[in-house]
Parts: C-alpha cells; sequence; structure tokens
C-alpha cells in the first residue's frame, strides 16, 4: 500500500525508471538533519551516476523545506508531508526517546526502489551523519536480488 500511494503521489514529481532513494527526516534545518541532507548533497553526483534518485520527506511545510534545500544548495527534492500520511505509510512514524522522554515522530529511515518503483530495501536507523553513497551501495550488494521485492 505504502509503494502504491508514493507512486500515485510522486507520478508527476519524479521519472520511475530511474531507482529512487527515499529518507525520511524529522525537522528541516536542525543539525541532524542538515547533515544527513548534506552527505547526501555530497554524494548527488554518485548517486546519479549509479541511477538514483534521491528524495527527502519530512513534516515541514513546503516553504520550511524551500528554505532548507536553498540553504544547503540540496539538489534532489523534499517533498512536504505535514499530516504524516506518506510518513506513516511507510512506517517513519514511531516512538522516540530524547531526554528521557517518550514521544511520537519521524523515525530516520531510508527506502529503496528499483526502477520499477518496487521497495528492494530498508535501512533503519539511519545515522545522524547520514546515508553515504558506499553505505548505499553496500546494502545494495547485501541484498539477495534486485528482483527480491519487499512487500509492505
Amino acid at each position: 500500500m505504502a509503494i502504491e500511494k508514493f507512486e500515485r503521489i510522486c507520478r508527476n514529481r519524479l521519472s520511475f525508471g530511474k531507482k529512487t532513494v527515499v529518507y525520511f527526516y524529522p525537522k528541516a534545518s536542525t543539525p541532524g538533519c542538515t547533515a544527513e541532507a548534506c552527505s547526501l548533497r555530497d554524494n548527488y553526483d554518485r548517486f546519479l551516476a549509479a541511477g538514483y534518485n534521491v528524495v527527502g520527506i519530512s513534516r515541514d511545510s513546503v516553504k520550511a523545506q524551500k528554505n532548507f534545500s536553498d540553504k544547503n544548495a540540496l539538489p534532489f527534492p523534499l517533498l512536504s508531508d505535514p499530516d504524516a500520511s506518506i510518513i506513516k505509510a511507510f512506517g517513519a512514524w514511531g516512538e522516540k526517546k530524547l531526554y528521557g522522554k517518550t514521544y511520537e515522530g519521524i523515525l530516520r529511515k531510508t527506502f529503496i526502489f528499483n526502477e520499477k518503483g518496487e521497495l528492494v530495501e530498508i535501512i533503519d536507523k539511519v545515522e545522524l551523519t547520514g546515508l553515504s553513497f558506499e553505505e548505499v551501495a553496500q546494502v545494495l550488494r547485501n541484498s539477495l536480488t534486485a528482483s527480491s521485492v519487499v512487500s509492505v
């Protein structure tokens, strides 16, 4: 269901036919999210060369996403999901702890889709420094086959 919803929402914004890395992050312009986005930005040419789109999604407003993207010269799109419907559909919403308090929020997760828009890998527990190209490449090398699709 999450794949179908993602395809429906993004069909006009992204061109499937390319592999896609979709990453979820808690809040634009915070130190951890900035480090994560900049890590992806710094490796963006390598993602493109390997045939990948990169897309970031958070609950931030379109204006906040644009400001974040402009300030950090992000070459990939950032999508606004203010009601967290896409975030929840992907299972990137859940319980978090900070300074002893428990609350619900966006979990740092990365999803990798093949060129058909099929989910092939989920990377949980992304470090604050973000995902480097090497980490994504290693995950893909460790995948069983390109045809093994994760069902959600």
